[in-house]
C-alpha cells in the first residue's frame, strides 16, 4: 500500500498492476443457456458467469479482444477478491481469537488452550467445532472499494483501501452498481 494526495487529503490506496485480459471464449444464451465471458492471463483462465448484479454484454465482445484498465473509471465501486496469505497450523487464541484460560488458580501450562470441547452424553466431537488448524489460504471478497486514480500508460489501478493476498497474487477485480 501506498498514499497519494487527492483534493488536499491524503487518500491511503493500493496499487494493483492490471495486465489487459484477452478474451478466450464466449458463452451466449442461445448456444450455451447463458452468457458468460471467459477470460485469459498469460497461461491462467478463469470464466466469470453472469451474476445477478453483474449484466455481462456478449455481444459487444469478440474472441481476442482486450480488456485492460480503460474499461474502469475513477470513482467506480469494484469488488475484488483473492486468496489470503497462508498462515499455517494455528491454535484457537490465534484463529479464533479465544480468550485463553487463566493464569492461576492451578493453571500450569494451559494458557492458550481451548477449554472444554463438549459434553460427555454425546461421546464425540461436535461437527463444526472451533478447535486449532490450518488457518489462511482461503479466498476473501472485499465490496466497495473506490478507484481512486487510474494510469492507463502503465496498466495501474489505485484502489482506495487493502486488497486481500501477499505481494505479486492474482485478484480478480469487478464493478459493482
Amino acid at each position: 500500500m501506498t498514499q497519494i494526495w487527492k483534493d488536499g487529503k491524503v487518500v491511503p490506496v493500493t496499487v494493483v498492476h492490471a495486465e489487459p485480459n484477452k478474451v478466450s471464449i464466449l458463452r451466449t444464451a442461445e448456444r450455451d443457456g447463458y452468457e458468460a465471458v471467459q477470460l485469459s492471463l498469460g497461461k491462467k483462465k478463469r470464466e466469470f458467469k453472469n451474476r445477478p448484479n453483474q449484466k455481462v454484454d456478449v455481444s459487444a465482445l469478440k474472441l481476442d479482444d482486450a480488456i485492460g484498465v480503460d474499461s474502469f473509471a475513477e470513482g467506480d465501486k469494484v469488488r475484488v477478491s483473492g486468496i489470503i496469505k497462508g498462515k499455517g497450523f494455528a491454535g484457537v487464541v490465534k484463529r479464533y481469537d479465544f480468550r485463553g484460560g487463566p493464569k492461576t488458580h492451578g493453571q500450569k501450562n494451559r494458557h492458550r488452550h481451548p477449554g472444554s470441547i463438549g459434553s460427555t452424553a454425546f461421546q464425540r466431537v461436535v461437527p463444526g467445532r472451533r478447535m486449532a488448524g490450518h488457518m489462511g489460504v482461503e479466498r476473501i471478497t472485499i465490496k466497495n472499494l473506490v478507484i481512486a486514480a487510474i494510469d492507463k500508460e502503465n496498466n495501474l489501478l489505485f484502489l482506495r483501501g487493502a486488497v486481500p493476498g501477499n505481494r505479486g497474487g492474482l485478484i480478480e477485480i469487478a464493478t459493482t452498481k
